[in-house]
């Protein structure tokens, strides 16, 4: 699951107001802990629901599908949650179209992702919540990746930044896509910026490590790739910067 995915999932229920609210905070920690049971939960609570409550345990079963990796169920779900939602209701269409098109992406149906996407963007612009938009256009930029379309992915994320400029995910993203571009100097400025706002990330170190070794500082490759181990030598995202360091003593400064 994208971080951007599970901020999403979350935001949902972060503050609680009716008793809906409840439960489906109640059924979505049980899609975490035991999906399979979460989606019994969840089919019992719809068959009682009627009218929008009913989004409500469509976004869990969404949520017990992502779990499981069940990537088409979980769009269909959250598609199906935000089609009962009153048309006013922006935020919480943006927020369910965001987590639908982020399981599109994760099906590989980029094309399909695109078209839930511009629609959630266009929710959370209307409803007020910039910041939303901005998550959600960086999410239009994975799809436009996985169209190949670099340009409309670079526009994308453009407005990413505008929209949510404290969000380092954004940023790396931006980093990531313009180092790809071959585009050194943006793809620096954009992961400083990622590592201010998030300095213990991996990720982010990681690629601030190949920025800097695509533009010949090995230097500064080997310093943000050391950080990366230093934080956490256990994790997934040291083996990959000790793999790095390797290549550079070895001579490679293009891992």
């Amino acid at each position: 699951m994208t971080l951007l995915l599970a901020s999403l999932l979350f935001a949902q229920i972060a503050a609680p107001a009716t008793l809906a609210d409840d439960r489906l905070r109640i059924c979505m920690s049980q899609a975490r802990n035991d999906p399979a049971t979460a989606i019994g939960t969840a089919n019992a609570w719809l068959e009682e629901a009627v009218e929008v409550e009913r989004s409500y345990p469509r976004q869990c079963l969404g949520f017990a599908y992502t779990s499981l990796l069940r990537w088409e169920a979980a769009r269909d779900a959250f598609v199906t949650a935000r089609d009962v939602r009153a048309a006013a209701d922006f935020t919480g269409r943006a927020r369910l179209g965001g987590m639908a098109g982020n399981a599109a992406i994760a099906a590989e149906d980029f094309g399909g992702a695109l078209a839930i996407l511009d629609a959630a963007q266009a929710d959370a612009l209307a409803g007020g919540r910039t910041q939303l938009a901005g998550t959600i256009a960086a999410d239009r930029a994975r799809a436009f990746v996985g169209l190949e379309q670099d340009k409309q992915a670079t526009a994308a994320l453009e407005n990413a930044r505008e929209w949510a400029p404290q969000v380092a995910d954004v940023w790396l993203l931006s980093a990531t896509l313009a180092r790809r571009m071959n585009d050194l100097a943006p793809a620096q400025a954009h992961i400083r910026t990622a590592n201010l706002l998030a300095p213990q990330n991996a990720a982010i170190g990681l690629e601030a490590g190949l920025i800097a070794a695509l533009s010949g500082d090995d230097a500064a490759a080997r310093t943000a790739w050391q950080s990366v181990v230093a934080v956490d030598r256990e994790a997934p995202e040291a083996a990959t910067a000790r793999a790095y360091l390797a290549q550079l003593e070895e001579g490679n400064t293009s891992p």
